[in-house]
């Protein structure tokens, strides 16, 4: 099976989690397939293409993953998680240099917040632009967000670097079936829509989710162009008859529905985002 990815996407830490997953079958490294939806449709017309996507966290689906996966051809959908730490660092020519840093579309998102705190205002580029171009831009006293195997000769890590740290980084494997196959406990991604959007429409379909004894790990409501709302939920599944069995309440009830997910093997997966909240006293 042939492996893509996303444009914007790290193709050095995409690539580390497709092998650390076993998904590779040979280190030609993977196709840029352009963006999110262009990945989706062409891994939908392509039997044997598959792609390497960041999905969020298994617990806290990324938005625009789920949205891009509900308008993709029919039988796209997540078959497999896999979980690699970052590796970013802040480098420069010396470790005095104090120029502007550039870093990619890639290294923004998973780096945004800690360079934020670290004061840090980066010049954002492609993550296509070769790394001779960035340092060109960055200029003879300029920095670099880069990952630590493509951090350039002569490029030393700077004060501070450390603190962009290394975290989990969740990528699944989307590819096209025919059917959804959940052979072992698995965390199952589900969008569904009542016909006819009306007061209670959300609580008789939560109803059913309950009636089948699943426990949402994840909510979402998006509003569509018909009216109607889409849900985006989570939960975990121990085989194929409970979903069956949830999926055929849904169609009984005139529900729609969609699997966007099977991820086996991942179920209770903590969080790290999880909240500490304090609520209104009573």
């Amino acid at each position: 099976m042939m492996l893509g990815r996303i444009t914007r996407e790290s193709a050095l830490t995409a690539w580390r989690a497709a092998s650390d997953a076993g998904w590779l079958t040979d280190e030609t490294g993977l196709l840029d397939l352009g963006s999110t939806t262009s990945v989706l449709s062409t891994v939908g017309s392509i039997a044997d293409l598959g792609a390497v996507v960041q999905i969020g966290h298994p617990s806290r689906p990324d938005p625009e993953l789920e949205h891009a996966l509900l308008s993709s051809p029919p039988g796209v959908q997540l078959v497999a998680a896999s979980v690699v730490e970052s590796d970013w660092l802040w480098v420069g020519p010396s470790r005095g240099a104090s120029g502007h840093t550039v870093v990619d579309e890639a290294g923004m998102r998973d780096c945004r917040h800690r360079l934020r705190a670290m004061g840090v205002n980066p010049h954002l580029v492609p993550t296509t632009m070769p790394i001779e171009d960035r340092i060109s831009l960055a200029g003879v006293d300029g920095m670099l967000v880069i990952e630590r195997d493509a951090v350039p000769d002569g490029f030393v890590e700077l004060p501070g670097s450390e603190q962009l740290g290394a975290r989990p980084l969740w990528y699944g494997l989307v590819r096209r079936v025919t059917q959804s196959q959940i052979t072992e406990p698995s965390r199952i991604w589900l969008a569904f829509g009542p016909t006819i959007d009306h007061r209670g429409s959300l609580h008789a379909v939560l109803g059913s989710i309950a009636d089948v004894g699943f426990d949402l790990v994840h909510l979402r409501s998006h509003p569509t162009h018909d009216g109607p709302h889409v849900f985006f939920c989570a939960f975990d599944a121990a085989a194929s008859a409970e979903v069956d069995a949830l999926l055929g309440m849904f169609s009984s009830r005139s529900v729609a529905h969609r699997i966007l997910a099977v991820f086996p093997s991942v179920v209770a997966t903590a969080d790290p985002s999880a909240l500490e909240p304090r609520w209104q006293a009573p």
